[in-house]
């Protein structure tokens, strides 16, 4: 229904009851306030017990409020020190990350440093047989053949037949070559064979490749097969090609006919190599007579 039109815009009886309760409320403050002043002029004693009653029955209503205002301040400062702990977390984190990196990089550099002093004191004994000293830039680990690449090659003297040896241990030989890399077929190649002795007692045996990083050892003497875990086999120097005493593998476990070894020194674990001559010229000669009667296609391979 539409209001009546002698209405102004706006009136309502509500608004005209809270426009009284208003005037009312403000009376009666007023009224309140000039009794207070005059019962503090007239009578100070009693105004005195007067307020001193009143604080008393507020003094409840106050420390609640007092008591909730602490408890918000708690809330804001319990979550302001829990994200600041949760920010210094994190940067401890990333400062253990980063002091872990470090660390690792220091290993990696202690290690690299070990191998390339103990290179240098090699190559000061046996002067005359360093070819080069070079980096191994890759090496297969899943194909049947066992090859790795080498960062010399025929401009730095290398030939094929040479061994590479690292600071650990005999890496393998090389079997082909271009003007600056080589490739070298490592111990545990299938077609690698050979000459090793026992430590300490000298047992002559026969290393072979078994073409998945492991290496058999076949004593010689077929009947003498006492091997244990964890002996050590080096080079014997038969044969003329490798020099003798150079670490080669570790017996991991005793067969039917000898041992199960992997390689002291691996393409994985030796980053420096060195490339030195065969140990006796006249082996040298009978690998390049050997080499010269092959078949072109298989000397390429």
């Amino acid at each position: 229904m539409a209001p009546p039109r002698h209405r102004r815009p706006g009136f309502s009886r509500r608004a005209q009851y809270s426009l009284f309760v208003t005037y009312v409320l403000a009376i009666a403050g007023a009224i309140v306030a000039g009794i207070l002043l005059l019962i503090s002029i007239a009578d100070p004693t009693g105004f005195a017990a007067l307020r001193a009653g009143a604080a008393e029955v507020t003094a409840p209503v106050a420390r609640g409020f007092h008591a909730i205002r602490r408890s918000i301040a708690g809330i804001g400062e319990n979550t302001s020190a829990y994200l600041d702990a949760a920010s210094q977390n994190a940067t401890l984190k990333r400062q253990v990350a980063a002091n872990r990196t470090k660390l690792i990089q220091a290993d990696a550099l202690r290690v690299e440093n070990r191998e390339l002093k103990i290179l240098l004191n090699l190559q000061q004994e046996e002067t005359s047989n360093v070819v080069a000293i070079g980096n191994l830039v890759s090496s297969t680990a899943s194909s049947s053949r066992r090859i790795a690449i080498l960062s010399v090659g025929s401009s730095d003297g290398v030939a094929v037949g040479y061994p590479v040896r690292a600071a650990r241990g005999l890496i393998g030989r090389v079997i082909e070559t271009s003007p600056t890399t080589a490739k070298i077929l490592l111990l545990s190649d299938a077609e690698n064979v050979i000459p090793v002795i026992r430590v300490p007692d000298g047992l002559p045996a026969l290393a072979s490749g078994l073409g998945d990083g492991t290496i058999m050892i076949r004593p010689v003497d077929l009947g003498i097969n006492n091997f244990k875990r964890g002996q050590i086999v080096t080079t014997s120097g038969s044969g003329g090609l490798y020099p003798p005493n150079i670490p080669f593998a570790t017996i991991v476990r005793k067969t039917n006919d000898g041992a199960l070894a992997r390689p002291i020194a691996s393409p994985a674990s030796s980053e420096h190599v060195m490339v030195l001559r065969p140990y006796q010229q006249a082996a040298k000669q009978v690998l390049d007579t050997a080499l010269e009667a092959l078949p072109k296609s298989e000397s390429a391979e």
